[in-house]
C-alpha cells in the first residue's frame, strides 16, 4: 500500500530511558573503544557517552513512527523493504551516565524518490532538565512503496556542511569482527532480526547477516575522534552521512578522511570490495 503524506506533522509517543554507566560503557566496549573518557568511572562516576549513542535512545521512537496515520499502511513486506539512508545528529550537550532521556519523533516530510517513499523525521531528545540534549534528522526509504499526496514538508532538513575535498585521502583501516552485528544489537539496544539472524537476513534476501550501519557510523567516529579530536568527543557538534553499502563480517573497512579542517572532517567509509558503506560523511568540531 502506498504511504500517505497524511502522516506528515504526526508525533510519536515520548520515550523515557535511564541512562546509566553500565550501558554507555557497554556501548563503547562494543565498538572496541575503551576510551578513558567513556570508561573510567573512577575519574568522573557520570562517564561520558560516545557521540552516536543517541541513536540508542532513538530506536523505539522510530519503531514507533511505523504506527503514525499515513504510514501504518504498508504491510509487513512493504515494512521489511525500508532502510535507513542517512543521518545527521546535532549534539547540543554530550550525553552522560545518570541522564534521564526522553525522545519523541515527527515527521517532517514525505516524498516519492526513484527508489521508493522518502520518510524524514525529526528526532528531539530533552534531558532531566528539559534541556534538549541531541536533534536528529533521519531519512528513510521503503524501497518500491508508492507515496499518495505528492511531496509534502512541514520543515525542511538542514543543508549538510560543505567540506570540499582536498589532496589524496588519509586512509585508516578499522577491523570488524565476526559476531560484531550480535554485540552490537546487545551494546545498543537496537533489535533488527537482520543483523543477528542469519535465518532471518537470508529470508530477506541478504547474503549473511549485516552489521548496522549506526555500527559503521559509531566505528568511523571513534577513530575520527581518537585522530582529530585529542580524543575529546564532547567537541563534536555535529556528524551525519549517507548509508550506501551493505557491511559483511568479519572484514576491514576502509576511513577515508577527504578533508580535514579546524572546524570538521569529510569522510567516506569503503568496505573490503571498495563500495562506500558511507558516503558524504561528515564531522563538525567545536574549537
Amino acid at each position: 500500500m502506498p504511504v500517505s503524506t497524511e502522516s506528515v506533522g504526526q508525533q510519536t509517543r515520548s520515550f523515557k530511558h535511564q541512562v546509566d554507566a553500565r550501558w554507555t560503557m557497554a556501548y563503547a566496549a562494543g565498538l572496541n573503544d575503551p576510551a578513558v573518557c567513556y570508561m573510567d568511572t573512577g575519574l568522573r562516576p557520570d562517564v561520558i557517552a560516545h557521540p552516536v549513542f543517541p541513536v540508542c535512545v532513538e530506536w523505539p521512537v522510530i519503531l514507533d513512527a511505523r504506527n503514525l496515520g499515513g504510514a501504518d499502511n504498508m504491510s509487513a513486506e512493504e515494512s521489511a523493504r525500508g532502510v535507513h539512508a542517512s543521518h545527521d545528529l546535532h549534539i547540543l550537550r554530550p550525553i552522560r551516565a545518570n541522564d534521564v532521556l526522553t525522545t519523541r519523533a515527527t515527521v517532517i516530510g514525505v516524498e516519492k524518490i526513484k527508489p521508493g517513499a522518502a520518510q524524514y523525521l525529526r528526532l528531539d531528545t530533552h534531558n532531566q532538565h528539559g534541556d534538549l540534549v541531541t536533534r536528529t534528522y533521519q531519512l528513510s526509504i521503503s524501497r518500491g512503496v508508492d507515496v499518495t499526496g505528492g511531496r509534502s514538508f512541514i520543515e525542511e532538513p538542514p543543508a549538510w556542511p560543505d567540506f570540499p575535498a582536498t589532496g589524496e585521502p588519509k586512509e585508516i583501516s578499522i577491523p570488524v569482527a565476526e559476531g560484531a552485528a550480535n554485540i552490537y544489537t546487545e551494546t545498543a539496544r537496537i533489535f533488527n532480526p537482520i543483523h543477528s539472524d542469519k535465518a532471518f537476513a537470508l529470508a530477506s534476501g541478504l547474503p549473511d547477516i549485516i552489521l548496522h550501519g549506526t555500527a559503521t557510523l559509531a566505528l568511523a567516529i571513534s577513530q575520527i575522534v581518537h585522530h582529530f579530536t585529542d580524543g575529546k568527543p564532547e567537541r563534536i557538534k555535529r556528524l551525519g552521512g549517507r548509508f550506501s553499502a551493505m557491511v559483511l563480517m568479519p572484514s576491514t573497512l576502509t576511513l577515508q578522511i577527504h578533508t580535514q579542517t579546524t572546524s570538521g572532517v569529510s569522510y567516506s567509509v569503503l568496505t573490503e570490495t571498495g563500495e562506500r558503506a558511507i558516503s558524504n560523511g561528515f564531522v563538525c568540531f567545536n574549537k
